[in-house]
C-alpha cells in the first residue's frame, strides 16, 4: 500500500499575521511582510516520523524539493520524486498536477499537508475514488477529510501502509477568502473523496449554527461577558459565538480576527501574533475561545494568531471558552481538543476546561491534545 505525499509550500503563512487564509501571491506576501512563516513542510515532517517509526526506511512517492522532498527525507525516508514544478513558485495547477502524478506513479493514499484550498486541489488532479487525507497545515480546515493532527495523520498512515484501515466518504468545503474577510464565510462543497478512518483520529467538517440557535449563541455570549474581570486583557478569538460576545460589549469587533478588549473597549482590533504579544506583555490577560461546531477545536483552526507563545504567555489558566450547549451535545461525549503547533504546551492545556453556555450556567468539558486522541487498538482504548 503506496503512500505518497504533496506540500503546500505557503500552507498557513497567513494564520498568524491575521489574515484568515494564504490563498493568492498578495496575501502570501503581505504576510511575509508581517512576520507570517509557512508550516506545511515542518507538519508533513511531525507526521512522517511516525510513518518512519512504524516503517523505517519507507520509500514514499512525493514531488520535488519544499512541494514533498524536503520533508521526506527531513523524517529519515526515502524519496521517489515524481514530479517537479516548471516554476520556481508553485501554483495551485502544481498541487493538482502532483496529485495526478502520486496516483500514476502507484500512490494507494495521497497524504496532503496543507489546508482547504490545498485539498481542493488535490481532488481536482485525482480521479474519483482515490484515497487521501489532509495533515492539517492551513488557516481553514471546515472539511473532513483531515486528521486532528500531524501525528494523527502519520499513525494513519502507517495503518495504511499495513492494509489494516476501512475508508470513509469526506466532504472536501472551500470558501472564498475575500467573502470571508469581509464577514461572510460561506463554505461551499466542491468534492467527496474516501479517507481512511479511525475513531479520534479524522477530524468532522465543520458543522454551521443553526438559525434556532442563536438565541443560544447570545445567551453564552451574555454569561462570557458577565465573567470578564476589570483590569483584564483578552483576546477574543475568531468565530459566531464570540462575535457575539463582541456586540454583547457594544463593540465593533472582528467576527474572524483576534481582538484585544480591556474594561469593555477595544484597544487593538485584527491583531497579528506579534501584536497580541506584545499587547499582554506583563499584563493579566486570558483569550476567549469558542468551540469548532462538529469538530471540538478550541485552539488551531483558524485562530492560529493565539499562537504557541502567545498562549504560554497568558499565564496558569489563558483560556474562556464559551460556546453552546448543544455544540457540546453535538460532540457526543468526544473531547475538545487543542492543536496549537506546540505538543508539549497542548500536553499542559489537557485535562478539563469550564465552558460557559449561559449567563448562569456552565460545563466541565474534557479537553485532549490533539496528538493524543485515541485510536482503535490503542492502549489506553483497552
Amino acid at each position: 500500500m503506496s503512500v505518497g505525499l504533496v506540500v503546500n509550500p505557503l500552507a498557513g503563512i497567513g494564520g498568524p499575521a491575521g489574515l484568515a487564509g494564504s490563498d493568492g501571491a498578495a496575501v502570501q506576501r503581505e504576510a511575509l511582510r508581517r512576520g507570517g512563516r509557512p508550516r506545511g513542510s515542518s507538519r508533513a515532517v511531525e507526521a512522517l516520523r511516525v510513518l518512519a517509526a512504524a516503517h523505517p526506511g519507507a520509500e514514499v512517492l512525493t514531488a520535488a524539493g519544499a512541494m514533498g522532498e524536503d520533508a521526506v527525507r527531513e523524517a529519515g525516508l526515502v524519496a521517489r520524486v515524481v514530479y517537479s514544478s516548471p516554476s520556481t513558485s508553485t501554483s495551485p495547477d502544481d498541487t493538482a498536477r502532483a496529485a495526478a502524478a502520486l496516483h500514476g506513479a502507484g500512490a494507494t493514499l495521497v497524504l496532503f499537508a496543507g489546508g482547504d484550498g490545498t485539498a481542493r486541489d488535490v481532488a481536482r488532479g485525482l480521479p474519483s475514488g482515490v484515497p487521501v487525507l489532509g495533515i492539517p497545515a492551513g488557516v481553514k480546515m471546515y472539511s473532513g477529510c483531515f486528521a486532528v493532527a500531524p501525528a494523527a495523520a502519520g499513525a494513519l498512515a502507517a495503518s495504511w501502509t499495513d492494509g489494516a484501515l476501512p475508508t470513509m466518504e469526506a466532504e472536501v468545503l472551500d470558501l472564498d477568502e475575500e467573502r470571508m474577510r469581509a464577514g461572510r464565510p460561506d463554505p461551499r462543497l466542491f468534492a467527496l473523496v474516501p479517507v481512511p478512518s479511525a475513531p479520534g483520529r479524522t477530524q468532522a467538517r465543520k458543522a454551521a449554527t443553526p438559525a434556532s440557535e442563536r438565541e443560544a449563541v447570545h445567551r453564552a455570549a451574555t454569561g462570557a461577558a458577565a465573567r470578564m474581570l476589570p483590569g483584564v486583557r483578552y483576546l477574543l478569538g475568531p468565530g459566531g459565538t464570540t462575535a457575539e460576545l463582541g456586540r454583547v460589549l457594544g463593540l465593533d469587533t472582528t467576527p474572524l480576527g483576534v481582538d484585544v478588549v480591556e474594561d469593555g473597549r477595544l484597544v487593538a482590533g485584527d491583531v497579528t501574533a506579534d501584536q497580541a504579544l506584545a499587547a499582554i506583555d506583563g499584563r493579566p490577560a486570558q483569550a476567549v475561545v469558542t468551540v469548532i461546531g462538529g469538530q471540538g477545536f478550541v485552539l488551531g483552526r483558524g485562530n492560529q494568531q493565539l499562537s504557541p507563545r502567545v498562549v504560554a504567555a497568558l499565564g496558569p489558566r489563558p483560556l474562556l471558552v464559551v460556546a453552546t450547549e448543544q455544540k457540546l451535545i453535538d460532540l457526543a461525549g468526544r473531547p475538545l481538543l487543542v492543536d496549537t503547533g506546540d505538543p508539549a504546551l497542548d500536553a499542559r492545556l489537557a485535562g478539563h476546561l469550564t465552558v460557559v453556555t449561559g449567563p448562569a450556567t456552565a460545563s466541565i468539558y474534557p479537553v485532549s491534545a490533539a496528538t493524543a486522541a485515541p485510536i482503535e487498538g490503542d492502549p489506553e482504548c483497552v
